[in-house]
């Protein structure tokens, strides 16, 4: 692991392989760690993966002033880290909140983006649009909205009820291990709290800027228990580019955990050639 600054914070970043840069984004509660079968295969495969934990989780900084913890923050980190490390372009590739930000920087900084992979979360407006059965998976996003609270809820009991929310994470006793801190815990949900603020989450989403036109896959997985697949398929809406929908049955949320092989298999057929930037 390496030690960036970026942005007057320090992000913990795994950096193996030589080739194309693969820029490999967790969500949450995750860290870098959840794309440990993705490493090994692209690397295999002649690419250079570039993996952060996210400011706020693993060993990455945790900021004092959460309330102010942006998701234009963690954009700027991504795209620093880039430019950090010199990259010309890169393949973005994320899952759940790591989704949303590989979109997000696609748009800022779409001279930095080679190829686009959306694990688990569509495009904004597709995932506002899918109808009431995405809003009732949704409420907890309401409840991690009130700080003190939530972290009560999560932890009371020996974290009974995190345990019972994430009960499918193949690595649940790893995640409770790093939530004992209660910073850690508080920091991991400043993205809900800055990301999707309770006018968001009751208003309609009338933000359809469409991805850059770069080749952008999909990846929805059928045993995910808090997203339906229609704001998945509902991002070829906005794709200004190639675009392929990929459904992998029988894994659960997270899918580069619980379907490895089949996730390589996705992500090494979609990568344009390995010639293409270092």
């Amino acid at each position: 692991m390496t030690l960036i600054t970026v942005n007057d914070v320090e992000l913990d970043v795994q950096i193996s392989g030589a080739g194309p840069t693969v820029l490999l984004v967790h969500g949450w509660p995750d860290t870098h760690a959840c794309w440990r079968h993705q490493v090994a295969a692209l690397n295999a495969a002649g690419y250079r993966t570039v993996a952060p934990d996210l400011r706020g989780f693993g060993a990455s900084g945790k900021p004092e002033d959460l309330a102010r913890l942006t998701v234009g923050d963690h954009v700027g980190d991504l795209i620093g880290l880039l430019r950090h490390l010199d990259v010309e372009k890169a393949h973005l590739v994320g899952h759940d909140w790591g989704s949303a930000l590989v979109q997000q920087v696609a748009m800022a900084a779409p001279e930095l983006t080679s190829s686009l992979t959306c694990m688990s979360v569509g495009h904004a407006a597709a995932f506002y649009g899918s109808g009431l059965e995405q809003r009732e998976k949704s409420w907890y996003m309401l409840l991690f909205q009130f700080r003190g609270v939530a972290e009560q809820w999560l932890s009371q009991d020996e974290f009974r009820n995190l345990r019972e929310f994430i009960a499918t994470h193949p690595d649940l006793d790893e995640v409770v291990e790093r939530m004992r801190d209660p910073k850690a815990l508080s920091a991991s949900l400043a993205i809900y709290r800055t990301g999707v603020p309770p006018e968001v989450l009751l208003a309609r989403m009338d933000d359809s800027a469409p991805l850059p036109p770069v080749p952008t896959m999909g990846l929805w997985s059928t045993g995910d228990r808090y997203l339906v697949e229609a704001g998945m398929v509902g991002t070829e809406n906005y794709a200004s580019g190639p675009w392929r929908y990929e459904r992998i049955d029988g894994a659960g949320h997270w899918m580069q955990l619980d379907a490895p092989e089949r996730v390589n298999e996705l992500l090494l057929d979609f990568l344009p050639g390995r010639g293409e930037h270092r």
